[in-house]
């Protein structure tokens, strides 16, 4: 996640099956560059392990006085890194456990801007929370109906409601905003730049 200052629900079951849930694994896969860092941000290059050791390999999560001790969004960011960590790895339960304190965390962090309404989005959409992953997409769309992390995550959310119609609009409208917001080169572009591409590459395959 961002370095700058850029970001209470109840515990939802997995629901994402099928073919939408392929594609949401597929998402998460691209998160795992993320998932694999101490907290810090996505896109500073780091690659130490969360918490000194993968969560597959017995990583603990931070002691209440760590906890204490961070910020508001260094704490979105470790449990942000802990879901993706979870759902890269196929722990569904493991994951589901952490969505609501990561959503809790980024509700502190109101109001948000675009790059942590995508996250907020990922981690609903990891959790099976459509209806928050799809609240989380509108409001991007709603600020600029162009902007490719917005139409990403829409895309993504229309998938895991199995809403065919509705990925495959959100997609071409991807396609055709793709060029020229790429070359705005804004720095969430650049952090998620591997699911951008991901939902491209999706969106070009999906039939007419």
């Amino acid at each position: 996640m961002k370095g700058t200052a850029s970001a209470a629900s109840s515990r939802v079951p997995w629901i994402v099956t099928g073919v939408a849930l392929v594609a949401v694994i597929a998402l998460v896969l691209f998160q795992a560059s993320r998932a694999a860092t101490d907290g810090g941000p996505a896109d500073a290059g780091q690659t130490a392990p969360m918490g000194g050791a993968p969560a597959g390999a017995g990583g603990a999560m931070p002691s209440a006085a760590d906890i204490a001790a961070m910020s508001p969004q260094e704490k979105a960011d470790r449990l942000f890194n802990r879901v993706m960590s979870y759902a890269s790895e196929g722990k569904r339960d493991s994951a589901a456990i952490f969505v609501p304190m990561a959503l809790q965390s980024y509700d502190m962090l109101a109001p948000l801007d675009v790059h942590q309404r995508y996250d907020v989005g990922l981690v609903a959409l990891v959790g099976g929370e459509l209806t928050r992953a799809k609240v989380e997409a509108d409001t991007i769309l709603k600020k600029n109906a162009k902007d490719l992390l917005g139409l990403t995550l829409a895309m993504r959310v229309a998938e895991a409601s199995q809403n065919s119609a509705a990925a495959g609009d959100f997609g071409k409208r991807l396609m055709a905003a793709e060029p020229a917001e790429r070359k705005t080169a804004r720095e969430e572009y650049t952090a998620h730049g591997n699911d951008i591409d991901a939902a491209l590459k999706d969106a070009r395959a999906r039939k007419p």
